[in-house]
């Protein structure tokens, strides 16, 4: 799941292993939907696909030069945009608990990736815990992924299918609790993760969610 922890919203998903295949399709489809804007900070657990999936997805061709007069040219290569900060997060674990979580910059300066954490507006170091708790609220809201439960999928294209639902109607239909504006004493309205990114303007009904007609992308 590519995750934006400020507006709460799902902005990727694939269905799958965690595999560096999987996470290819994932960090290409995250880039192909935020139009390749560079973010102010990626962050990771610590898979080493996701540095390649990155660079592969944002990185620029370029031709190296050759050295000397003789021989072929070099292979194109790729670098990375000026801007780009990628962190991962390292979890130090004794008798399977976490004792110790520090970060590990992977691309990027240290200065830089600390300069992205001080703008953060939900954040005060780099983690992965709003991510982690998506994953909790997709389990409470799909009972096929819930752990020691009769409720497992025994059909793969049923999974994929409850998956992705659960998964995109969160962001329209769920109002989340920590997004909402107002007091107490006034009132509060109630926001979606849809809403606080700016994607539309109310909470939306399932019914009027399914019934919409869907964009198909076309390879």
């Amino acid at each position: 799941m590519a995750f934006d922890p400020e507006h709460r919203l799902v902005v990727s998903a694939v269905v799958g292993r965690h595999a560096a295949e999987h996470i290819d399709t994932l960090v290409a489809d995250f880039r192909r939907r935020t139009g390749g804007r560079l973010m102010n900070l990626m962050t990771s657990d610590e898979n080493p696909a996701y540095a390649e999936a990155i660079r592969e997805a944002y990185g620029e061709e370029y031709q190296p030069r050759r050295r000397g007069r003789h021989g072929r040219k070099p292979a194109r290569r790729k670098r990375l945009p000026k801007g780009l900060h990628y962190a991962t997060v390292h979890k130090t674990r004794e008798k399977n608990r976490v004792v110790k979580v520090e970060q590990r910059v992977i691309f990027g300066t240290a200065a830089a990736v600390a300069a992205a954490v001080a703008v953060s507006a939900v954040s005060a170091a780099v983690n992965t815990v709003f991510v982690e708790r998506a994953n909790g609220t997709d389990r409470n809201r799909n009972a096929r992924k819930v752990r020691k439960t009769y409720c497992f999928s025994k059909d793969w294209e049923a999974h994929e299918a409850v998956s992705y639902f659960t998964l995109y109607s969160y962001n329209f239909c769920w109002p989340v609790r920590t997004l909402r504006q107002g007091n107490r004493r006034q009132g509060y309205r109630q926001r979606t993760p849809a809403m606080a990114a700016g994607l539309t303007d109310h909470v939306w009904t399932l019914k009027e969610w399914l019934s919409r007609p869907a964009a198909v992308q076309r390879q």
